[in-house]
């Protein structure tokens, strides 16, 4: 009964509202007001301040800069095998498998529509239509930065303005097509193997998506697309492990190839704890 009242209360509140309030807090830089809230948000979901660059509450301008903190050197290993997959981020793995006839397993029984999630851009949908991915879920007290799975070239970046439900467990169980319904965005890279797709999704109290080769946070009202050049001094070339992006709280990521492209390791399964840099899969 609770877990229907918490899906219940998602679709009657103001969730861009709610969001947009709650990244004002976590925008703040009143001392008294963002140090309070990290020693809250510390003590709520135990987070481990000695793997941070800085352990010093103090030295945060906001929140949202302590909730992306960066880590200390050596805390996240990257498998360097020529043709292993890492993973993106630290989290856990909803789930992981095939895409058929375009659709992705989201829980038992519940799935979302692969050309809605990408945007409904044909040619992305026919690139990954019957091909392999993983969703990985970050919990609030994850690292929220997310890194590349795999070398490539930026070769597309579509932002999809959309809903902010939660993405946790509960909410993924019993919203139907609940990742192409949320904010997201795409990034569409070019490797030696072929394309690969990292999605970032937005979420409930998510304040903003920010990607290294753009300098704003990337938040708009309409699909936006970006195309980028795969050649010269322009094009963003990111290697294995390398930063892509962070979240200002929140959320999920899906990493897409396509068919035969890739093979998951035989040990990851539904729920399976990863951490950024470990293999979990190869070409």
């Amino acid at each position: 009964m609770d877990k229907l009242l918490f899906v219940f209360f998602q679709y009657i509140i103001p969730k861009h509202l709610l969001s947009r309030l709650v990244g004002m807090l976590a925008r703040s830089e009143v001392p008294f007001i963002k140090n309070n809230f990290i020693k809250l948000f510390i003590k709520l979901y135990d987070i481990n301040m000695k793997e941070a660059c800085d352990e010093n509450i103090d030295s945060y301008i906001s929140f949202n800069e302590f909730f992306s903190r960066r880590l200390k050197a050596g805390s996240r290993i990257i498998d360097q095998g020529n043709k292993s997959v890492v993973s993106p981020v630290d989290g856990a793995i909803s789930q992981i498998g095939l895409i058929k006839k375009g659709r992705i397993i989201q829980a038992k029984g519940k799935y979302f529509n692969l050309f809605q999630f990408l945007g409904g851009d044909k040619n992305l949908f026919d690139e990954f239509k019957s091909g392999l991915f993983a969703t990985t879920y970050l919990s609030p007290k994850d690292y929220h930065r997310v890194h590349m799975p795999f070398e490539g070239k930026l070769r597309q970046m579509i932002y999809i303005p959309g809903q902010l439900f939660s993405v946790n467990p509960t909410t993924a169980n019993s919203i139907n097509n609940l990742f192409a319904k949320n904010e997201r965005l795409v990034c569409i890279f070019d490797t030696v193997f072929g394309p690969m797709a990292v999605v970032l999704i937005g979420a409930l109290i998510v304040s903003g998506i920010h990607v290294k080769w753009e300098n704003k946070i990337i938040n708009k009202k309409k699909i936006q697309k970006y195309i980028y050049p795969t050649f010269g001094k322009d094009q963003v070339k990111l290697n294995k492990g390398e930063e892509l992006g962070k979240f200002m709280l929140g959320s999920t990521v899906v990493v897409c190839f396509p068919h035969n492209k890739i093979t998951w390791l035989k040990n990851l399964s539904n729920n399976s704890i990863v951490k950024m840099g470990e293999i979990i899969g190869s070409f």
